[in-house]
């Protein structure tokens, strides 16, 4: 087994879409970036490839590739899935963590599980998403931006090699 962590912010903007878990959130900011923006899915996939040692997510998709511009983190989410199988692992648990001081995004969890458990082959009970606040400290809390914070838990997609019955 092998544990990966991941983290990522953007900057809060007008006139984009505030994309969360693969859930657009009704709120008069978005969040600023090459993609989507979705922090809570880049902070998870960094945590994904550093589990296996694969790098990071600029690695993998960069910001300079126009092909990456707007596209969706639920679909790099689901490639790095494919990497993390390529180096033999699969996804166990993920436990994420949203600090945005607004909007509230409890009411919106249930969704971002429901589109993220799916795409990593996981029960939705092994899918964790919190989000806190940090009572008006620091970036997220003077609302200038939101962050993400991740764990991930990955183990060998191949079931173990049986004892060998000479060693008994």
């Amino acid at each position: 087994m092998r544990v990966g962590f991941g983290y990522d912010a953007h900057r809060l903007v007008a006139g984009r879409p505030l994309i969360l878990g693969g859930v657009e959130i009704p709120y008069h900011l978005g969040l600023s970036g090459h993609s989507d923006a979705d922090v809570l899915t880049h902070a998870l996939g960094d945590a994904l490839l550093g589990a296996v040692a694969a790098g990071d997510l600029g690695r993998h998709f960069p910001d300079t590739d126009p092909t990456y511009r707007g596209i969706s983190s639920l679909v790099l989410l689901a490639r790095i899935v494919a990497v993390v199988h390529s180096q033999g692992y699969k996804p166990v648990n993920i436990d994420v963590t949203v600090v945005a001081e607004k909007p509230k995004l409890a009411p919106h969890i249930p969704r971002m599980i429901e589109k993220i458990a799916p795409i990593l082959g996981l029960d939705p009970g092994a899918v964790s998403i919190k989000a806190t606040s940090t009572e008006g400290m620091g970036f997220a809390g003077r609302e200038e931006g939101i962050a993400a914070y991740a764990v991930v838990l990955v183990a060998r997609e191949s079931p173990p090699l049986p004892f060998p019955q000479e060693l008994g």
